[in-house]
């Protein structure tokens, strides 16, 4: 019988990771089963509970429910999933459990449902990191801003060692440790937080049988396997070294229990090294228009404006060396007169939806929907919509994101610091043809750092376009409202990579003992 190993995903957000983990298939059988997923923000939660019904529903039914197909092409409102399938529903809410790591209630609860977890599996797999905000840079920046803000008492410091008491409780055959770049930086009474982490890590199992190997993921020539670490910056995973059309790097950290380590010193396995852009996960997506916020909005009035500010564009290119961009800033001034995007939220399908031969798409799109979900624009100030235009066009003509320098001055937001530099970036396009900058839940503020490629649309990315951007599939749903979906896309780990991770840990668990010398 193949080997069957339960998970244990703490700080799961949407459930990302799990996904990848659960979307595993080796030999016709699905080695890994999310056990128990945490997470205590309400929308997420939401999402992750609807997610492992769907999961549940599928492998005992094998399609989508036909309820769900219609609630996610906005035909019909949620149903009582508990009625759709009863015994389903309660696998999804025994799984999803919205706890706050770190009080003694969630302790309590996650140590009973780890006894429960331990009988009828060849062995357990820990998932999840701690929450990111106070370790990233941006996070750090914005907390110091906080009157009182004292980081030594800030408790997300120290969730991690949360993590590491259900790793000592649990004693899994393996665990994966996922956190932002700024972990590697980040300090707390003058020591760096990852000496603190590595030092409670390495210490498990002092005194016990095992205690954990701990290794960093390398991609060479087409493959991944584990490696010891020679220093903190190897334990960096760079996302789009894995297929995914983004340049997401994020620490992630491996421990193999060391009775099981000599299994992964040779395993190895293929990755989705096609570097992949922009444009192949979202380029085949019905166009739309963005709104205009803080008054009156309709098609004709948002293609006025856009027009107006191609034209004035135009006009401002008038140097030898801006010929390129004034007639780009012409061509779409004409097109916008003869046909542009009408709609500002698309549902229905793409032509040849589900049936591409490309890997990615394959992964991205599923069959049997009705239509794509959660592709609606957000409205954006009438004076922002010349700079996304500006930006849009500049990238096009230039092949790189214009800095605040590159903008004319009647463009220039009416800040005071607009040309210090400390802005360079407020405005930033991702390119049609490279992987998109890291996703990020500041995609739920305003989406300037965030802008569609395409000049004719003249927005910002939509929910659903960050999520595939992300690797998540076009069935994976976002509960919450739409601010609460960004953050959830923003915060997660890209299902694609988190499946090729789960391949890796399965390679090096089920590996023969690599013989002693």
């Amino acid at each position: 019988m193949p080997s069957t190993f339960v998970i244990v995903d703490l700080f799961a957000g949407p459930g990302g990771l799990g996904e990848g983990f659960a979307s595993l298939i080796e030999d016709g059988h699905a080695p890994f089963r999310i056990g128990i997923s945490v997470e205590k923000e309400a929308s997420a939660h939401r999402t992750l509970t609807l997610r492992a019904f769907l999961r549940e529903y599928i492998a005992h039914h094998g399609t989508l429910p036909d309820q769900f197909i219609s609630f996610h092409a906005g035909l019909k409102a949620e149903p009582d999933w508990s009625v759709v399938d009863a015994q389903a529903w309660k696998r999804a809410v025994d799984e999803a459990r919205a706890f706050e790591l770190g009080t003694d209630v969630a302790a309590s609860e996650i140590d009973r449902a780890i006894e429960n977890l331990k009988a009828g599996y060849d062995d357990t797999i820990l998932i999840g990191g701690p929450p990111c905000q106070a370790y990233s840079l941006v996070g750090r920046a914005r907390s110091k801003g906080k009157i009182g803000y004292v980081p030594e008492k800030d408790a997300r410091h120290y969730l991690f060692r949360e993590y590491i008491r259900v790793l000592d409780t649990l004693r899994p055959a393996a665990f994966v440790m996922e956190n932002v770049k700024g972990m590697l930086s980040s300090t707390v009474e003058s020591r760096l937080v990852f000496e603190m982490l590595m030092e409670d890590l390495s210490s498990l199992g002092t005194g016990r049988d095992h205690h954990y190997e701990l290794r960093a993921i390398r991609v060479q020539g087409g493959k991944a396997s584990l490696q010891e670490a020679t220093q903190p910056s190897d334990f960096i995973v760079r996302s789009e070294a894995f297929g995914v059309p983004q340049r997401r790097h994020r620490v992630i950290i491996i421990g193999i229990r060391s009775d099981l380590a000599a299994r992964a010193a040779d395993a190895e396995i293929a990755v989705s090294s096609e570097a992949r852009t922009v444009n192949d996960a979202i380029g085949n997506m019905p166009s739309l228009r963005s709104g205009i916020s803080r008054g009156l909005d309709d098609a004709m009035l948002w293609r006025r404006e856009v027009i107006d500010a191609a034209n004035l564009l135009a006009g401002i290119c008038k140097r030898k060396d801006d010929l390129a961009l004034r007639e780009a800033f012409r061509f779409v001034s004409r097109r916008m007169q003869e046909a542009a995007p009408e709609v500002r939220a698309a549902s229905w399908l793409p032509d040849c939806y589900a049936t591409s031969n490309d890997e990615l798409l394959q992964w991205l799109e599923r069959p049997g929907l009705l239509a794509i979900a959660q592709h609606e624009t957000r409205g954006h100030m009438a004076s922002d919509l010349g700079r996304y235009l500006f930006a849009a066009v500049f990238s096009n003509v230039h092949g790189y994101s214009p800095k605040a320098a590159d903008f004319p001055l009647a463009l220039s937001p009416d800040h005071r610091n607009w040309h210090s530099g400390a802005f360079n970036d407020r405005f930033r396009v991702q390119l049609a043809d490279e992987a998109s900058t890291t996703v990020t839940s500041h995609i739920s503020k305003d989406g300037h750092y965030f802008i569609h490629p395409d000049p004719l649309q003249c927005r910002s990315l939509t929910v659903r376009e960050a999520a595939r951007l992300q690797t998540f599939p076009d069935d994976y749903l976002f509960l919450g409202n739409r601010t609460q979906q960004y953050v959830q896309v923003g915060n997660a780990v890209p299902p694609l990579l988190a499946r090729q991770i789960a391949a890796l840990i399965h390679a090096s668990l089920t590996n023969p003992d690599t013989p002693k010398v």
